[in-house]
């Protein structure tokens, strides 16, 4: 067995965790962190004047990178930027609103639904048919959702569980925008663009939308700056691991998203009920499935 291993010349699967795998591991477990996070500052703050602040704080961390070349800012990469930061505002805002009426792992667990939404919405927007797998896992996700909502009377969802379903739809928007241009623009000047869009629009919304400005509270400035910056950190970690990471591996690790939001909130006190954690393991199964390939082999 291992002659015939030392002539296959296939790379053999790699089982050892490397740093990549670690950074990217950490940064999920940031990523668990962020919604316990805005649920405290949530008590402080409105949505829009905390996504704004959190987003130009990021924007201002990414414009010494983006800055030797900024002056090379065509209008594709503004109009990239311009839709990518629409679709971060869209899912991120109604995200943390809703987050001021449910916990933390409820808005983790639901928003990992994005994921099996992703194939789906390239179908329609892009063409691009999806694979028997990404069916699968909607169906998981939909199965689970329900679940989620069955303590619930008459199985339904509630207003925060329902926001956080709809930001899904426009974190899915968001990556297939990615999809979109990707290859076609500069990195460092869209990236800009779409956090600066992002704070931007949260910021302009504030007065039609009738939010105030919060009182002075460390709290929502240590939380919103602190996320700005991890926010820059994940991109980071992300663009460097993901080098030498597969996006199938990449995309299990990220599926511990909502595992870690689920810790980190129980150790905070929340408890969910058996029939919510049952459909956050089967939310979580739909990330995995719906990444999965199956690849016929050849006969020998």
């Amino acid at each position: 067995m291992l002659h015939n291993a030392a002539l296959d010349k296939s790379p053999a699967p790699r089982l050892i965790i490397g740093r990549p795998e670690f950074a990217l591991i950490g940064i999920t477990v940031l990523w668990g962190a962020t919604f316990l996070i805005v649920h405290h500052a949530m008590q402080q703050s409105g949505p829009l004047f905390f996504v704004g602040m959190r987003f130009g704080t990021a924007a201002l961390l990414a414009l010494p990178l983006a800055w030797p070349v900024l002056r090379g800012l065509t209008g594709r990469e503004l109009l990239a930027g311009s839709m990518i930061g629409l679709g971060i505002f869209c899912g991120y805002t109604l995200q943390t609103w809703a987050l001021q009426t449910i916990s933390s792992s409820t808005s983790a667990f639901i928003t990992a639904a994005y994921v099996p939404l992703v194939p789906i919405l390239q179908w329609a927007i892009l063409r691009r048919r999806p694979r028997w797998t990404s069916w699968v896992g909607v169906a998981l996700a939909f199965a689970g959702l329900i679940l989620i909502a069955a303590p619930r009377e008459g199985l339904s969802l509630g207003k925060g569980e329902a926001l956080t379903l709809i930001s899904t739809l426009a974190i899915a928007l968001e990556i297939i925008f990615i999809s979109l241009w990707a290859g076609k623009v500069d990195i460092a000047r869209v990236t800009l663009v779409q956090l600066a869009v992002t704070s931007l629009l949260a910021f302009g919304l504030m007065a039609p939308m009738g939010e105030a400005i919060p009182p002075f509270s460390w709290t929502v400035i240590l939380s919103a700056c602190g996320l700005g910056a991890m926010t820059a950190l994940i991109q980071f970690v992300m663009n460097w691991a993901q080098r030498t990471v597969s996006p199938t591996r990449a995309t299990l690790i990220y599926a511990g998203e909502p595992v870690w939001a689920g810790i980190l909130g129980r150790i905070a006190g929340d408890r969910q009920p058996a029939t919510a954690l049952a459909g956050a393991l089967l939310i979580i199964a739909a990330v995995i499935v719906s990444e999965l390939k199956f690849e016929r082999r050849g006969k020998d």
